[in-house]
């Protein structure tokens, strides 16, 4: 998990590095907002319309992944972390938590992964890199409302582990979609030109 971790670190730089310069720019209204001034987006933004943990902005990010790239969906959080719903301490969190996504009521369990500023949500990984399945990012694009919850303080004594916080998103853009399409698009390409440089290898 260290060395899983170590190279979430490390392919979410550039993106940290932005945003802690820049500032995330807050989504206006529901839906995403794609990266700004450029003319393939590499990220898209959004605000949870409720939530009751410290979240403030999901991002859908392509990141590099060796010689290719892969979709994660990341959470920036409010302050310094950790993860915690409203209202929990610390010392009650547990140290195997765990997280699913629900989109217009299909659920996708989903890894939980801790990369200093923020946190990873990914159903699969590519050599080690954490991403996102097509099946959920079909799911991203096509869907209204994405619930994400989590499973994060220690239940008391006897008492069955359950979701006790949760973030709720609102999917769609003017686009209707088109902003997950755009940035799915960085990874396809990253994707085709992989494979061209290994057909030409052979």
């Amino acid at each position: 998990m260290r060395a899983l971790q170590q190279i979430v670190r490390t392919a979410l730089a550039p993106l940290a590095l932005t945003m802690a310069v820049a500032g995330p720019v807050l989504a206006e209204g529901a839906g995403w907002t794609a990266e700004r001034d450029v003319e393939a987006p590499s990220y898209a933004y959004v605000e949870p319309r409720r939530s009751d943990l410290n979240i403030d902005t999901v991002v859908l990010a392509c990141e590099p992944a060796d010689d290719r790239r892969v979709l994660q969906l990341q959470l920036y959080l409010v302050n310094d972390g950790p993860l915690i719903p409203a209202n929990a301490t610390e010392n009650r969190l547990k140290t195997d938590p765990r997280a699913e996504i629900s989109i217009d009521g299909k659920v996708f369990p989903v890894e939980l992964l801790f990369a200093g500023d923020h946190v990873v949500l990914a159903d699969e990984t590519d050599k080690m890199f954490p991403r996102l399945s097509e099946r959920l990012l079909d799911a991203l694009e096509e869907g209204r409302l994405m619930s994400l919850r989590f499973d994060l303080v220690a239940e008391p004594g006897g008492q069955p582990a359950a979701f006790d916080g949760e973030a709720v998103v609102e999917l769609r853009d003017a686009g209707s979609g088109s902003t997950v399409a755009a940035v799915r698009r960085c990874g396809a390409k990253a994707d085709l030109q992989s494979a061209a440089l290994d057909a030409r290898q052979r």
